[in-house]
């Protein structure tokens, strides 16, 4: 007779939760693209060093708050892939900031986010993931749908900065990959985001040290706040989202980022989308709707 236990496990488990637990990504995307928008106009009072370190201290602050008054302990015993994730994904924010700052938002945008196909290459490899081909069609019909959506082009003088911006990319995906290993290791969520920032902010604090430091007054340091926030609560949601859920469809989800930026910038600053934005949105959630009915289980 199987346990009530096991029965319980079966059916937390079972593949009709796997899109809802996947769903985390999409709260991630909403967050990360207000995070952006904060970040374009923070540029404009702070270098991108600021910015990160500004990011991950208010994300410190809070996170460490949060597990203070929950009681959480801070102890880990995966400090050295604590360590890895931070140095992969602090570097790779690092360089999606500089990318922010220097480049048009949609071409810095589009270079990041072609973390969701380095993710499923890095899968494939590290934990012997091997998506269908119905899921890799997928996920490259996605990146079409950002590409058309966003319409990125880089002149010859931005080039250095474009480079940096892909680096960001292959970098985050890096960064995913740990959260999934600790992930399979039932490492909280919270700690993950503690961690992150913690030696995010001491990095940062290392790099300013090398540049001019800018004053912060009413209007920049409520720009610092909302990156700070979203960034926290979007960090929390990934970490949960490739916890929890499938990770080739939190891959495809990610792109989620790219919509919400669209419609943000339609409602808060009058950016009306030619129609082909429109007909890249659908297939980018075309793509995802595909990727939760066909991807592999792990």
């Amino acid at each position: 007779m199987i346990s009530s236990e096991t029965e319980k496990n079966k059916t937390t488990w079972h593949p009709a939760t796997w899109p809802l637990r996947s769903a985390w990504m999409l709260i991630a995307g909403f967050f990360f693209a207000a995070m952006g928008a904060f970040v374009k106009a923070g540029s404009e009072y702070f270098s991108s060093a600021e910015l990160v370190f500004y990011r991950s201290a208010v994300g410190l602050v809070v996170i460490a708050a949060i597990m203070l008054a929950r009681r959480q302990t801070f102890s880990t015993p995966y400090f050295k892939l604590h360590m890895y994730r931070s140095l992969s994904g602090g570097v790779a924010l690092a360089l999606y900031f500089y990318a922010i700052t220097h480049l048009p938002l949609a071409t810095a945008v589009t270079l990041n986010y072609t973390s969701p196909m380095f993710l499923g290459l890095l899968m494939t490899f590290v934990f012997k993931e091997k998506p269908h081909l119905p899921l890799v069609v997928s996920l490259l019909l996605g990146f079409v749908g950002v590409v058309l959506l966003l319409h990125p082009t880089i002149n010859q003088s931005q080039w250095f900065a474009g480079v940096l911006g892909l680096c960001s990319g292959f970098l985050a995906g890096v960064a995913f990959v740990n959260v999934k290993a600790m992930g399979k290791l039932n490492e909280p969520d919270w700690r993950v985001v503690f961690y992150f920032s913690l030696l995010t902010t001491i990095g940062a604090a290392a790099a300013m040290l090398f540049s001019d430091i800018h004053p912060v007054n009413i209007r920049s340091g409520g720009i610092l706040l909302g990156i700070g926030v979203a960034a926290t609560i979007a960090q929390l949601a990934l970490t949960r989202a490739h916890r929890t859920g499938k990770t080739m469809v939190v891959g495809s989800f990610a792109y989620s980022t790219i919509v919400f930026s669209s419609i943000i910038a339609l409602v808060l600053f009058d950016e009306a989308l030619p129609l082909m934005s429109w007909i890249a949105i659908g297939i980018i959630i075309f793509a995802g709707i595909i990727a939760t009915r066909v991807a592999p289980a792990n």
